[in-house]
């Protein structure tokens, strides 16, 4: 499969053009500290193989490439690790994880109990204005996809689980989520091949945010189902002999 590298200009550009078109409600989200900021960024670019697997690094060079402090980049690279993106190698450096078939596999079978709970949890306990983000920002996330942009989907993507994992009132099951959409998310990515999947993946991740800005709890988790079943077939079919 072929694979275009975005240098960080390109993102940066792309981000700004977005900020432009973000609604009231998107604006209205808390300020990112510095290491929430590196954590965004960094997280991006792992995930749509800018730092391509296998990839070293080190803070000194990532904290001159995005414009942040060493101590941020460090925070937000110990987090990465623990996420399973980056493996942190004393006195040597950063390494940007292997993309795992088996991996993945354990990531999504964890990812259908947690995202139906999730989705369930907040379709039932969005406020008035989460839902009306919510439903703004698939909007904007469905324009994207009209748009045929990649990245910029799965940049609103990260935003809208901020949201949802946010609506759920649920903590604990937040904390576990996020790092699992991180991993997820860069495995699709680097197997992506033909248009369709990527409309197909998508047109489902849409149908999980319109039940829950519906406030439609039994669809929202039904939904989030068929986008779990849709990733597994499409993570079994990069296997040997598929």
């Amino acid at each position: 499969m072929k694979k275009s590298v975005v240098v960080v200009g390109a993102i940066e550009s792309k981000a700004g053009r977005a900020g432009t078109a973000r609604t009231k409600s998107q604006a209205e989200a808390p300020t990112r500290t510095l290491t929430q900021e590196a954590y965004r960024r960094l997280e991006e670019m792992i995930v749509t193989l800018e730092l391509a697997p296998g990839e070293v690094v080190s803070e000194a060079i990532l904290s001159r490439l995005l414009g942040i402090g060493t101590t941020p980049i460090r925070e937000a690279l110990l987090q990465l690790s623990r996420e399973n993106l980056v493996q942190i190698i004393p006195r040597s450096g950063v390494v940007v994880t292997a993309v795992d078939v088996r991996l993945q596999l354990e990531v999504l079978e964890t990812r259908r109990e947690i995202d139906r709970l999730l989705a369930r949890a907040s379709a039932k306990r969005a406020t008035p204005a989460e839902r009306k983000a919510i439903a703004e920002l698939a909007q904007v996330t469905e324009q994207s996809v009209k748009n045929g942009d990649i990245r910029e989907f799965l940049r609103h993507d990260a935003e809208l689980n901020v949201w949802l994992t946010r609506a759920a009132r649920n903590s604990v099951a937040a904390g576990i989520a996020g790092p699992l959409h991180s991993v997820s998310r860069r495995f699709w990515f680097y197997h992506l091949g033909e248009d369709g999947v990527f409309q197909e993946t998508a047109s489902l991740h849409l149908e999980i945010i319109r039940a829950i800005a519906a406030g439609e709890a039994d669809q929202a988790a039904a939904a989030s189902d068929r986008l779990i079943d849709h990733l597994m077939q499409f993570t079994t079919g990069t296997l040997p002999g598929h």
